[in-house]
């Protein structure tokens, strides 16, 4: 498909892309120069000022995948005895 530059510098991306993918009006979208006259656009999960978006939705935008590393952990809550009331 072909799409044509705006005076305003706007490219739309075409209603079956959109629909395609669930894209949805006010989503960010990451833009990356590959070479000369060649982009690649990633949309975000999460359209601009969404407060409700869940931590899993910023977690899975992370452009850095399996950078966690869990801390190890030597105290644990295994040893403690349920309490009871009576």
């Amino acid at each position: 498909m072909t799409a044509t530059v705006s005076a305003g510098g706007s490219i739309e991306i075409p209603e079956a892309f959109r629909m395609e993918d669930s894209i949805r009006e006010g989503q960010v979208c990451d833009i990356e120069r590959v070479g000369k006259g060649e982009y690649r656009i990633v949309v975000s999960r999460v359209a601009a000022g969404d407060d409700s978006a869940s931590w899993l939705d910023v977690l899975l935008d992370c452009p850095v995948k399996d950078w966690f590393q869990p801390v190890p952990r030597v105290e644990t809550t295994d040893d403690l005895e349920p309490l009871r009331f009576e």
